[in-house]
């Protein structure tokens, strides 16, 4: 499977916020979108990604004042990307080698979205489903044997 149909799965929708505004802001956007990551965006292109690790990691960096911490203070700002023409297996590599649980998708300098373990999950889960009925379709459908006489 290939990550643009991982993709084509999850749905392209994506959160983006600025690199200038207040850590606060982003949390707001994640607690209401319930997402775990948001691309960060500068004129016109991706700046980097900030995920609940790095906001955890700037709120304890920043103390009482992680409200007012800029995204771009916390945020990663050369995050692993993935191609959309990646296999998921290389993808899971990926997400493991640098312990990064959200990936940009992109296609040369334009995002097509992110992807989450939660996505390659749900992926794999939804392909051995797949694979299972088709098998347990074959197995009902096994050609009767012929008399050998």
């Amino acid at each position: 499977m290939l990550v643009s149909e991982i993709l084509a799965i999850k749905g392209k929708v994506l959160f983006t916020i600025a690199p200038n505004k207040a850590l606060s802001e982003a949390v707001a956007i994640m607690t209401e979108q319930d997402v775990g990551s948001l691309v960060v965006f500068d004129k016109g292109r991706m700046a980097g990604l900030l995920t609940f690790r790095e906001v955890l990691i700037g709120t304890q960096k920043a103390g009482a004042a992680w409200q007012e911490l800029p995204v771009a203070d916390a945020m990663l700002t050369t995050p692993v990307v993935a191609a959309p023409n990646m296999e998921m297996d290389e993808l899971r590599r990926q997400m493991v080698e640098h312990h990064q649980r959200y990936l940009p998708v992109m296609d040369e300098a334009v995002l097509l979205g992110v992807v989450s373990f939660h996505d390659v999950a749900k992926a794999v889960l939804e392909e051995q489903s797949f694979e299972n009925r088709m098998l347990k379709n074959y197995i009902r459908n096994w050609p009767a044997e012929e008399d050998q006489a």
